[in-house]
């Protein structure tokens, strides 16, 4: 697939293909992305890098009211509640599990302190459906990466994107709803910063036969209600400007959260395992 240069998108402005009733972005007056990065399969992307700035952007759409509460709802009577409001005690800092976790709470809500790492959940988890709530600093600061930036990590390595995409062009694999530097959201559903947004995630483990790979890792990732990834085949472990590999061995871990300097807020954070393959 051909592609202009880099340099191109000095000249023009990248723009979101949107909704009539969406907001239209402000022009990009400076490089996007990057091409000097790892090729991703063919047959899984059309043939582009890792964080390709020329990848199409993800069409605009505004979510429904109904899958954006203004306050949590309960979870699942089958749920294991992972952060109520209430206090932190499922969850740790690093890499560590007797390290307390050092995001703070405030109003019962969970915020990503800068400088304090990633969180991660002391329990492991297998395949698992995941409920998470988060909002985007308001006023929003910055662009591209650098506005409302954190993840929610899958077994602690397989990061869906969280960002303050509402009117902010980034590029595409890592947008809001992206899995991180492998698949784009199939659209945007992104809300104002500030608005409580909300994930809901289903996720299929990669399964191992003797240390290889037998089956990779499937998502499914609703934004406000809009699925933005459609039982996507996960590549393997998600990283900056590099194409990630399976381990051979991690069939389970942990829920991550991602500080990135931004202090993203979350809350209501749920998950229910289900049954495996062969189970």
């Amino acid at each position: 697939m051909s592609k202009l240069p880099v340099l191109a998108l000095l000249a023009v402005s990248v723009f979101f293909a949107c909704a009539e009733d969406a907001p239209k972005p402000k022009p990009v007056d400076h490089p996007i992305g990057y091409q000097d990065t790892p090729l991703l399969p063919a047959e899984k992307s059309g043939t582009w890098h890792v964080h390709d700035g020329l990848r199409p952007q993800p069409r605009v759409v505004t979510p429904g009211s109904a899958s954006t509460p203004e306050v949590p709802g309960k979870a699942p009577a089958d749920a294991v509640v992972l952060f109520d409001g209430t206090n932190t005690d499922k969850w740790h800092s690093g890499n560590k599990n007797d390290i307390p976790c050092k995001w703070v709470i405030e109003k019962g809500e969970l915020i990503s302190v800068a400088k304090a790492g990633y969180v991660f959940t002391k329990d492991e988890f297998e395949d698992f459906q995941l409920h998470v709530e988060w909002a985007a600093p308001t006023p929003p600061h910055g662009d591209s990466q650098g506005r409302g930036n954190s993840g929610v990590f899958l077994h602690g390595k397989y990061e869906i994107q969280v960002l303050d995409c509402y009117n902010n062009p980034t590029y595409p694999d890592g947008s809001a709803g992206s899995v991180y530097g492998q698949h784009p959201p199939l659209v945007n559903a992104s809300l104002p910063p500030g608005q409580w947004q909300t994930y809901d995630i289903v996720f299929t483990g990669p399964k191992y036969k003797e240390g290889k790979l037998d089956k990779p890792a499937f998502v499914t990732v609703i934004h406000n209600g809009v699925v933005t990834q459609n039982h996507a085949e996960i590549l393997g472990g998600t990283g900056h400007k590099t194409l990630g590999k399976y381990d051979g061995k991690t069939e389970k871990g942990p829920i991550g959260l991602q500080d990135h300097g931004n202090p993203v807020r979350y809350r209501n954070i749920w998950i229910r395992p289900l049954k495996g393959y062969d189970e």
